[in-house]
């Protein structure tokens, strides 16, 4: 904790003036802080920024018996949403994502959460290793019962330098897995989410806050080992790294020197990066905001969205752009018209 707030010490020059709108508590297991460590990092957060009085506080947790003991404490602390990596509620499927958490302990922890906070999230990851449309059915079946605000569907994917993508397991062909996420647009909607984002579905007014401010390419500090940070100037958009490994990261953080790479975004890379972002949302973005958070004319970016517009990936108008639904099953494909010119 003292590593953190020095890394938030250096990092306030550059954000003086500005109003801290949302905290997102994720990487790692958060959950498994103590609520005493915890409360010195919102105290020491609150006495060094102008924090907005209705922020969305988000802590991520895992469904272990250690972190679910401790829910009540971190809603007395002031965090109003919890985020809980479920994954699945299959035990054999946890087993094969190497997930310490049973199923038991997963309806625990929902159940408890529940009874604590109004706001709540929970992940879970579709196409998993050998999995069927009906345990799919059996997963968001659920999540669903429970009744939390937020559910997030991911579709596994095979990251380098882990395990399964070196030995990447029997995975569901496209056609299954394109099964399994109809349903889960079809059973989400019939219980009252809306579609927002790609993987984001929400009870009106639950939109994850934090999220939609990444999505419409807000900014965002990110301090901690690894941690991403986006900061617009006047004349410039700019990409921190903080050093990723843990004890490195506080020897350096102790020191004010917590920052790995700096990077100054070229116009290309910023309009890239808006797309790339902003075309998530189900209800796309308004052509205003282009210009204001990228610091670009609209016109920089037609001749692209001309070309998505005939292949019939997204319609627009004056004042908005939109993914079509054919847009959003070929989000990638779509995303590739934006991409920088080597």
């Amino acid at each position: 904790m003292q590593a953190l707030l020095a890394d938030l010490e250096q990092a306030l020059p550059q954000i003086w003036g500005r109003r801290v709108q949302s905290i997102f508590i994720g990487g790692g297991t958060p959950s498994l802080f103590s609520a005493e460590a915890l409360d010195q990092l919102l105290s020491g957060i609150r006495a060094r920024t102008r924090l907005n009085e209705f922020a969305e506080i988000t802590l991520e947790a895992n469904p272990g018996s250690a972190e679910t003991d401790k829910f009540r404490n971190f809603r007395e602390l002031g965090i109003n949403r919890l985020s809980i990596g479920i994954q699945s509620f299959n035990g054999t499927h946890l087993a094969s994502l190497g997930r310490i958490h049973d199923a038991a302990q997963a309806r625990e922890a929902v159940l408890s959460a529940s009874e604590i906070f109004d706001n709540l999230n929970l992940d879970l990851m579709f196409a998993l290793p050998k999995q069927t449309l009906d345990e799919a059915v059996s997963d968001v079946s659920l999540a669903v019962e429970y009744k939390p605000r937020h559910l997030s569907f991911y579709q596994l994917t095979l990251e380098p330098n882990t395990l399964f993508f070196r030995h990447p397991p029997p995975l569901p062909d496209d056609e299954s897995s394109f099964d399994i996420e109809e349903m889960i647009w079809s059973k989400t909607g019939t219980a009252g989410f809306v579609h927002y984002e790609t993987s984001a579905y929400a009870q009106s007014g639950f939109e994850c806050q934090h999220n939609l401010n990444y999505w419409n390419y807000g900014d965002y500090l990110g301090i901690g080992a690894g941690a991403h940070s986006k900061l617009s100037f006047k004349n410039s958009v700019v990409r921190e790294i903080r050093v990723k490994h843990p004890q490195s990261y506080m020897q350096q953080a102790t020191i004010q020197s917590p920052i790995q790479s700096r990077q100054e975004l070229a116009s290309e890379d910023i309009a890239f990066e808006f797309m790339m972002n902003a075309l998530r949302l189900t209800g796309g973005f308004k052509t205003a905001c282009f210009s204001e958070r990228t610091g670009l004319p609209f016109n920089f970016v037609a001749h692209n969205l001309d070309m998505a517009e005939e292949k019939g990936w997204l319609i627009r108008d004056l004042t908005h752009v939109r993914p079509t639904r054919l847009g959003q099953l070929f989000l990638n494909d779509l995303l590739q018209l934006f991409l920088p010119v080597s």
